[in-house]
């Protein structure tokens, strides 16, 4: 049987839009026919997150399909890095199997850095040989993002052995160099690391594709990037991609790759270079197995209502709806519970912390993973002045959690805690008092996960049992609850971030400077060592 969709096709390639009949049969493009009439509908290859950890959307790889779907996202250079912090090899496996479950393309990489830093307690090691072993995976398709840049620089075995691995397969390799430049630079791409999606300036982001480096334009819901980097997409749209990186539930409701699309539109791009950045250039680079649109290629597209507002009436993969008017076709799978979580309940005497007399302070930054660092006087550092008490708590074994000032969560009353704290996903807290505090985090603890908001009188919480890090639950549910946390954080709690539980979880993330806390102490990303007190 062949079936026909008809509009107008948006030919990338050869930077053509014309009337046609695509016809599809046994789930293949059988032929592109240009007509005289056609719907004013437009059908173009499905959008490429170019780089996501889809355990931040807090679904399992089956449920993320079923929402980014509905906006025209066909596929995702996935790396598994924050189940396999928590997990090892079977955590991998897990998103594997679960991504196998959707009709949907998900291109995992092999985790390099697990752990990131060898300055915090994560739940399982990737060697050098599990890492070669995951790179013979036909599943695998890239060395995922390499944030031990000063092991790189340095000539690491172990670093350079991931890598040596990476090339005798000819897989890409993932680059994550936040603010590196000049002969430093030089040294990490000439290792053989071709893409970054952690640049903070155009300036930055131009020096790394003269080097021809990719960069990636990021927007997630705490990283945001794009303005920064649009502006070189008209000169250097053939050496960039579009990516999310963390995503949260809320955020993947509202649009995927397709509101990137729109906004990088309106402000004067070139629509075909724009389309070039969002389907063609992952696709290339990570060599796919669809995303051309093609005669005798998967019948992988979609089809848009304008070249305005983007959105997407049909998803069709392998000849198949599966999203159509804003919503799926598609079911609920069952998802495996796989978990490692050994952490005990504190008490409020366990979080008792003395201030230096000028106390180093974390700077959280809204919309940036970077932090600034100040010395606070002893007297200013209080929770009227917005200096937060920060907690992280070992998950993996009984510990003495570890504590730091924090200032721009901007509470006012309570806390807000979580079982996803980047990259070892330790318990983390921030809090106005040390009651709320260690409510929320005994909370987090009770539920082998979560994402807990409450104060002394009031509690929401999402959750989290698989890996301490996703839901089972439906993914349109799963958002509606993550709302309501962030609902009551910001106009109960006080928050003023946009994200409060995202730029909560980067808190501990030690590759990106300037200071933040691991479980074992605060860290200065700049020195790569602990801060001295």
């Amino acid at each position: 049987m062949i079936e026909t969709y008809s509009g107008q096709y948006i030919d990338i390639l050869n930077k053509r839009i014309f009337p046609a009949n695509i016809l599809v049969q046994n789930g293949k493009i059988l032929e592109i026919v240009e007509c005289e009439l056609a719907p004013e509908a437009y059908i173009l290859p499905g959008f490429i997150d170019a780089h996501v950890h889809i355990e931040s959307s807090l679904l399992p790889p089956s449920e993320f399909a079923r929402m980014a779907l509905v906006h025209g996202t066909i596929a995702a250079i996935s790396d598994p890095h924050e189940i396999a912090n928590v997990l090892g090899m079977p955590g991998v496996q897990f998103m594997i199997d679960n991504g196998n479950q959707a009709p949907f393309y998900f291109y995992f990489g092999a985790p390099s850095c697990v752990p990131a830093t060898s300055f915090e307690t994560a739940g399982a090691i990737l060697n050098v040989q599990e890492v070669t072993a995951l790179l013979a995976n036909p599943a695998i398709y890239y060395l995922s993002e390499m944030m031990n840049y000063p092991g790189v620089l340095q000539g690491d075995d172990e670093v350079m052995q991931k890598i040596a691995a990476a090339k005798a397969v000819n897989k890409p390799i993932d680059g994550h160099a936040p603010g590196l430049t000049g002969e430093n630079l030089n040294t990490y791409f000439g290792a053989g690391i071709s893409s970054d999606h952690e640049c903070f300036s155009a300036e930055e982001a131009e020096e790394k594709m003269r080097l021809g480096m990719h960069v990636l334009i990021r927007e997630g819901s705490a990283a945001k990037n794009f303005d920064a980097l649009i502006p070189l997409l008209d000169k250097y749209y053939m050496q960039m991609m579009f990516c999310s990186d963390d995503k949260h539930p809320d955020s993947l409701l509202e649009s995927h790759i397709n509101g990137l699309v729109a906004r990088a539109l309106a402000k004067g791009c070139d629509l075909f270079k724009v389309l070039q950045v969002a389907c063609i250039n992952p696709a290339r680079h990570y060599k796919t197995k669809h995303g051309l649109l093609r005669v005798g290629d998967w019948a992988d597209f979609i089809v848009v209502n304008n070249l305005k507002e983007w959105n997407v009436l049909q998803t069709i993969i392998k000849g198949k709806l599966v999203a159509k008017n804003q919503g799926s076709t598609l079911l609920k799978m069952p998802s495996q519970i796989i978990n490692q979580f050994l952490a005990e309940p504190i008490l409020e005497h366990d979080i008792a912390y003395e201030i230096s007399d000028i106390e180093p302070v974390i700077a959280c930054l809204n919309g940036q993973l970077i932090t600034d660092r100040l010395l606070i006087k002893k007297d200013d550092c209080t929770a009227e002045n917005d200096c937060l008490k920060l907690v992280i708590v070992n998950r993996y074994k009984k510990a003495k959690p570890a504590v730091a000032y924090v200032k721009n969560f901007g509470l006012v009353a309570g806390a807000i805690a979580s079982s996803v704290a980047h990259d070892s996903h330790n318990i983390i807290a921030v809090g106005y008092d040390d009651v709320s505090l260690a409510k929320a985090i005994n909370l987090v603890i009770k539920e082998n996960g979560a994402l807990v908001a409450c104060n002394q009188h009031e509690q929401h919480m999402l959750a989290l049992p698989i890996a301490g890090l996703m839901s089972d639950g439906d993914a349109w549910q799963v958002a509606q609850s993550y709302t309501q946390l962030d609902i009551f954080s910001k106009q109960v709690l006080g928050s003023t971030l946009d994200a409060p539980f995202m730029s909560l979880s980067f808190m501990a993330l030690l590759v990106i400077p300037h200071i933040k806390l691991s479980d074992l102490g605060l860290f200065d990303g700049d020195t790569f060592s602990f801060v001295a007190k």
